[in-house]
């Protein structure tokens, strides 16, 4: 059973910056995706970054491009979210996302999340 478990959130001013951090434990074989989705009270999870885990191919919401990157340590079995020029519309719950057949932005690809952490984004 993989475990996902993030760290990083918190309280920042627009323009601030945040970085999240994904551990992963419990799988045999690493996942073919990890991905960074958010979640609004009241509104859909959506996508924010994703990468791919053999080929380091990367991919992001239109939202967050220039701003946001996702990198991995896979010796660490790490995946973290640099997040720079914060917006108050970043403010949100970050979920860790871990798939194993395919990769990109939909909810569909994943099957293990983290619990979420909290990043809030003042103005």
């Amino acid at each position: 059973q993989v475990v996902l478990v993030e760290s990083g959130g918190g309280s920042v001013q627009a323009g601030g910056s945040l970085k999240l951090s994904c551990a992963a434990s419990g799988y045999t074989n690493n996942p073919y995706c990890m991905a960074w989705f958010r979640q609004d009270p009241g509104k859909e999870r959506e996508g924010v970054a994703a990468i791919n885990t053999q080929y380091s191919t990367t991919y992001y919401d239109d939202s967050v491009k220039g701003r946001f990157t996702i990198s991995q340590d896979n010796a660490e079995k790490t995946v973290y979210l640099q997040m720079n020029n914060l917006k108050p519309e970043d403010t949100a719950m970050y979920y860790c996302a871990a798939g194993i057949h395919h990769c990109g932005l939909a909810n569909i690809f994943f099957s293990s999340w983290g619990q979420g952490t909290q990043v809030t984004v003042s103005s």
